[in-house]
């Protein structure tokens, strides 16, 4: 498994209408889109850097995933992800390296990707995604998926 470039770094916020301007003017680069992936209960928004991206996430659950995070951690980054080619056999390779996963198999993303997250404290501390395009005929339907209101 070699990774081709960071995909994204998450951070974990408590409001997108919040943090959106403030990313739009330190990154100088407006949020490309918006989505909401239910299963995850994640609202996320996503900026452009040179080749790679920053997803700020927002809880839509009180009790979601990201929610917990802030509360125990407070706002900040939250995961750093990696382009592979195969989600799953690089699942499998780390798997049989020892690295203990938290996704068994891949499960859909955010921007259609195909994700599969790794245990932080087999990754020294860094909650690690690994994202990939899904397998041709792989669909999934996106609850939401527009273009943030100050692009």
């Amino acid at each position: 498994m070699i990774p081709t470039h960071i995909e994204h770094i998450g951070i974990a916020v408590r409001k997108l209408d919040d943090a959106i301007p403030f990313y739009e003017r330190l990154l100088g680069s407006p949020c490309y889109a918006i989505e909401e992936v239910t299963d995850q209960q994640v609202k996320t928004a996503f900026f452009r850097i040179g080749g790679t991206k920053i997803e700020l996430l927002e809880s839509t659950t009180p009790g979601g995933p990201i929610a917990r995070f802030i509360d125990k951690r407070g706002e900040g980054i939250h995961h750093l992800a990696f382009a592979v080619g195969d989600v799953r056999g690089a699942l499998e390779e780390l798997s049989s390296a020892g690295v203990a996963p938290i996704d068994r198999t891949p499960r859909p993303g955010a921007e259609g990707l195909e994700i599969a997250f790794l245990h932080p404290h087999s990754t020294f501390g860094v909650l690690t995604e690994l994202c990939g395009h899904p397998a041709k005929g792989g669909e999934r339907s996106l609850e939401l998926l527009m273009p943030c209101s100050s692009c």
